[in-house]
């Protein structure tokens, strides 16, 4: 299968920069997963698409302000360090620009001192793996002198950190947000439960991959990059309650899909409690074993996460659900607006 086939043109004012102020005010696309029919809402109208015994299925990572401004220590050159992984006593792989001046033993200070950062590793691609050094606690220094590492087609500050974390955002870890979860409040939230649908949480820390272009030109030979997951013994059990009732999995963004899927897939169908490094990569000819249906954002043409939800409907669907939402002046990408893909009703008598 040919990367060129997930190709598609977006107008660059379509790409949304700033969140708008209201979380549900985002339009929402729904697509039949099924018939391909198409149907243009408001966020809010969400709702009224979730069935009593429907599970959603949310990621509740939480995004580190992971990049950080400094200068070197021996010439005062500015350096920026992007935080992706940390590998415990205070060292962290990471992303330097420009990278071609950190040399092993190289130390960037950042804050005034507040906060030092010694090379320890050259990695590929520009990463390094920086041991640092402060007095305090760390992710308290890490809130005061770090920024979102908001993606790379997002030009606009952000000046609400919070905007880019979802309000259910909990475990510390990620590169960047799950954005489907951005159009919910709270209240939304408790309408959904008053509607007899369960909630329940996963944790996958988005990783800065989920950005890198597809570089090869078949599917089949991208090698998708790792990310940590973890999901609980109560997230299991209400995943396999649900399933065995005949309700639908609704998971929320491709990061749920992908985790659920890691663990269903290698457990013929059922949930286990969890945790681990999923490189999971799901493209058109996928069997979902966990989920039905999936709400998600708008995607860059030739990603992975394109490729994902043309797994779960068909790739001429989302084409041309795409195209309909270029038509109708949806916003696009992390701040944009939704689409949800949305699974047969359920056929039970007691529906």
């Amino acid at each position: 299968m040919n990367v060129k086939d997930f190709d598609f043109h977006l107008p660059e004012e379509l790409i949304a920069q700033t969140p708008l102020k209201d979380r549900t005010a985002s339009r929402l696309l729904v697509l039949d997963k099924e018939t391909g029919a198409i149907e243009h809402k408001k966020f809010s109208g969400f709702l009224d698409e979730l069935e009593t015994g429907d599970l959603l299925v949310l990621n509740d990572t939480r995004v580190l302000p992971a990049r950080l401004m400094g200068v070197k220590e021996d010439t005062g050159a500015a350096i920026e360090i992007l935080l992706l992984k940390e590998n415990g006593e205070d060292e962290w792989e990471t992303l330097v620009k420009p990278a071609k001046r950190i040399k092993l033993g190289n130390i960037v200070t950042f804050g005034d001192g507040l906060l030092k950062a010694e090379c320890t590793e050259i990695l590929e691609q520009g990463g390094r793996v920086f041991k640092f050094t402060y007095d305090g606690i760390f992710h308290e220094i890490l809130d005061k002198l770090g920024s979102m590492p908001l993606p790379p087609y997002i030009t606009e500050t952000l000046d609400d950190k919070e905007r880019y974390q979802t309000v259910f955002a909990k475990e510390r870890g990620s590169a960047a947000a799950p954005t489907a979860g951005l159009h919910f409040t709270d209240e939304l939230l408790e309408k959904i439960r008053e509607k007899g649908v369960k909630v329940a949480f996963i944790t996958l820390h988005v990783g800065l991959g989920t950005f890198r272009p597809v570089s090869v030109d078949t599917i089949e030979n991208h090698t998708m990059h790792a990310e940590y997951y973890q999901v609980t013994e109560e997230t299991a059990a209400a995943i396999n309650q649900t399933k065995e009732r005949g309700g639908r999995i609704i998971a929320v963004g491709t990061t749920s899909a992908r985790t659920l899927e890691t663990i269903g897939a290698e457990h013929e169908g059922k949930m286990i409690a969890s945790n681990g490094w999923t490189s999971i990569f799901i493209y058109p000819g996928y069997h979902f074993t966990i989920v039905d249906g999936l709400l998600t954002n708008f995607h860059l043409p030739k990603s992975t996460l394109l490729m994902l939800v043309s797994a779960l409907t068909s790739r001429e669907y989302i084409l041309a659900a795409y195209n309909s939402a270029i038509e109708e002046n949806y916003r696009f990408f992390s701040f944009g607006d939704a689409m949800f893909i949305k699974p047969p009703n359920r056929k039970d008598s007691d529906q």
